[in-house]
């Protein structure tokens, strides 16, 4: 593992994929002009609008992403992560996957994960979510991705943030630099969002990056911001605000040695 420059993308998504993805270009380039060697898109980057219109449209945003991704990890030489767009479930018509997708600079998929953790909740606002309605969870934990010069990445989505034991066994596994790509309610964000991810980096001494949507989307559906990249001692180092734009910070293996030497608390795990 090297040291090198990470961007965290925030992003105001809409209901139309063409927009979104010449936005997500921009700030992608914003990103590697900073010197950003992985970039990190936020959940739903590709579509964010009503769960009727993103199952309709399903097929032609995974096969339109996907191809998107790949072209842009080769145009600029990055590895990027797709932090979640829908991908249709083969056996039924009416849900798709909630897909995490990193990319190498070759266009190559090195890693892909199916958020398991569907966002079923009714939001004190008045705002009610039913993701499981059109989504199909995952049924496996997340892998961990060894790269000899990024780290060991494990890779998660959004609602997961507030299940720790998903991220203890990405740490378990060995994972040293974590993704929790957001679309957080701006409700439940202001109060939750920037503890819940220094939480996991503190318990796991491990770097975050936590791109994320931010703004008005449609009619109701509002998001947080404050796409970030917080270090292992808990550390916010970079916080885009609550604009689109791109946080970027350097993910440095000295300082992610010197935390693990001064807080050794996974050598001091009793259960696994």
């Amino acid at each position: 593992m090297k040291s090198y420059l990470a961007a965290a993308i925030q992003m105001t998504s809409k209901p139309d994929l063409h927009k979104n993805l010449i936005e997500a270009e921009e700030l992608i380039e914003l990103a590697v002009r900073q010197g950003a060697e992985l970039v990190c898109l936020p959940e739903n980057f590709a579509f964010l609008g009503k769960e009727d219109d993103k199952i309709a449209q399903a097929a032609e945003i995974a096969q339109k992403t996907a191809k998107f991704l790949k072209t842009m990890a080769q145009r600029f030489q990055i590895n990027l992560l797709g932090g979640g767009y829908p991908v249709p479930v083969p056996e039924d018509s009416t849900k798709a996957y909630n897909t995490c997708v990193l990319v190498d600079p070759n266009g190559k998929e090195l890693a892909c994960y199916q958020k398991v953790h569907l966002f079923d909740v009714n939001v004190p606002d008045g705002n009610t979510y039913c993701e499981s309605s059109t989504v199909m969870a995952g049924e496996s934990l997340p892998g961990i991705y060894h790269s000899d010069t990024l780290g060991n990445l494990g890779l998660s989505i959004c609602y997961d943030v507030r299940f720790p034991e998903l991220y203890r066994h990405l740490s378990y596994k060995g994972a040293n630099v974590l993704f929790i790509p957001a679309a957080f309610t701006a409700y439940t964000g202001k109060d939750h969002w920037q503890i819940l991810l220094q939480a996991r980096a503190i318990e796991n001494t491990c770097y975050v990056i936590a791109p994320a949507q931010t703004g008005n989307h449609y009619e109701r559906r509002y998001t947080h911001g404050h796409a970030m990249i917080i270090d292992p001692w808990g550390t916010i180092i970079a916080d885009a605000g609550e604009k689109p734009g791109v946080a970027v910070a350097e993910i440095n293996p000295e300082r992610l040695l010197q935390v693990r030497q001064q807080m050794p608390s996974l050598q001091h795990r009793v259960f696994v």
